[in-house]
């Protein structure tokens, strides 16, 4: 008699196994990520001092690189060439400062006598205006300014801001610190980062820092130069329609045109204000149809052209960014958080282009050789195209002697590995003629 064949059953589902089981595992970590990255922040803010300058030694760095870049493909030290970039840097704040200051102490006569007059036609305004205010009304306003301004509120507001003005310095002498660093030693920084990285995984963190640096380097570039545009064609409107400190408003233009989406219209609504004040209110709808035009120009025409396909994110993803950095840090925040989105969105395309069984062995030996020659700080991106095929052979050497010695994990790209080459391959000359040439550090 043939049994039936035994019939495995299948194992009893417990609590986690169902649907509502999987859908609570994933739920719990969803929340275990949203804690690690609340805690992240957290830790953040708490040295946002150091922070804060390396964001901003890291964009200033993306955007001068290519300068220092040049000079040293024209045979510049890397100290020399960063020393360039920050003479010119500091040449470049240095005039504006400058300006500003002698705008303001030669306007500011004019500009008290403007504010006078222009508060009593406020004042006028608000009495005779469709809106029933009375006398009381408005003077139990102006107490209210009075009593805020000589309130003790108001004196720790200055204590704070001077310990503020402090921390300032401090970041801004950091920041300083970092960015020469990074423009001097970022070849080999960045080398000493993709050491935790190998074979597959290293092209792909090259092509992520590559992405990054891009985009980074191509917004701030970008968005300089449609602030640029900006603050002067409005700061030459301010200055033909004879509106006080026409100068610190283009610079106010300029610095909010950072800020996207915001930034340029509350910049316009202060020029107006300050046009209303001092010159009327014809003349600050003068100054609101300048803005509005200029805006729009900017908008339709110069922000496609310069920024082309750089910073390829939402609006509302700008948005959210925008309000999340504002809260966390203020104006600082704001001005960091969309260049920052767009890098991290530009990381994660970067890193997933491409499957890891797609990546061939020859783009790993690429991505080996150029690590070797960025520890030298003397990358491909700072050598003359005339020497990029030289350069890159003496690094294949380098990259095969380093593997040969497992303990070895600098790889000096010199003449050193050219001899060490020639004896590990036992007598045999595996070079061509007189093989490659060293490569100076």
């Amino acid at each position: 008699m043939i049994r039936p064949a035994h019939v495995s059953k299948p194992a009893p589902k417990g609590p986690w196994r169902d649907s509502l089981g999987n859908a609570s595992i994933r739920s719990a970590q969803l929340l275990l990520l949203l804690v690690l990255a609340v805690a992240a922040v957290y830790a953040l803010i708490q040295v946002r001092l150091v922070v804060i300058p390396m964001l901003l030694a890291l964009i200033l760095a993306a955007a001068i690189g290519p300068f220092v870049n040049w000079l040293r493909r024209k045979g510049w030290p890397a100290s020399a060439a960063t020393a360039a970039a920050f003479v010119l840097l500091l040449l470049i704040f240095s005039g504006l400062i400058t300006g500003i200051v002698f705008a303001v102490v030669g306007q500011a006569d004019e500009l008290a006598a403007s504010a006078t007059e222009g508060f009593d036609r406020l004042y006028a305004l608000v009495q005779d205006g469709p809106i029933p205010v009375d006398e009381a009304q408005i003077q139990q306003a102006r107490d209210w300014a009075v009593d805020f301004a000589t309130s003790s509120t108001v004196g720790a507001g200055a204590i704070s801001g001077l310990s503020a003005a402090g921390n300032f310095f401090a970041g801004l002498v950091l920041m300083v610190v970092i960015l020469f660093f990074f423009l001097k030693d970022g070849e080999q920084i960045w080398a000493f980062i993709l050491r935790a990285f190998k074979g597959k995984r290293l092209v792909k963190a090259r092509r992520v820092g590559y992405s990054g640096m891009t985009v980074l380097g191509g917004y701030i570039r970008g968005t300089a130069i449609v602030a640029l545009v900006d603050s002067v064609f409005i700061g030459l409107a301010l200055f033909l329609l004879n509106v006080p400190l026409a100068l610190p408003l283009a610079a106010i233009v300029f610095v909010g045109a950072f800020i996207p989406l915001v930034g340029a219209t509350l910049a316009g609504v202060l020029s107006a204000l300050v046009a209303l004040v001092a010159n009327g209110p014809l003349i600050a709808l003068f100054v609101i149809i300048a803005v509005i035009v200029v805006n729009q120009l900017e908008g339709n025409f110069l922000q496609p052209v310069v920024m082309g396909r750089t910073l390829q994110v939402h609006a509302l993803v700008i948005l959210v960014a925008l309000t999340a950095g504002t809260v966390l840090a203020g104006i600082i925040g704001a001005i960091l958080s969309v260049p920052v989105a767009a890098v991290t969105w530009a990381a994660i395309k970067a890193w997933n282009q491409e499957d890891d069984e797609d990546i061939t062995d020859e783009e790993i030996a690429e991505a080996e050789k150029r690590t070797a020659l960025d520890e030298t700080g003397r990358g491909l991106a700072s050598t003359p195209k005339e020497d990029h095929e030289r350069r890159k052979d003496a690094a294949a050497v380098a990259v095969e002697v380093a593997d040969r010695r497992s303990a070895v994990h600098e790889r000096p790209v010199d003449d050193s590995d050219e001899d060490a080459r020639k004896k590990d391959s036992s007598g045999v000359d595996e070079t061509d003629g007189g093989g490659s040439e060293p490569v100076q550090r």
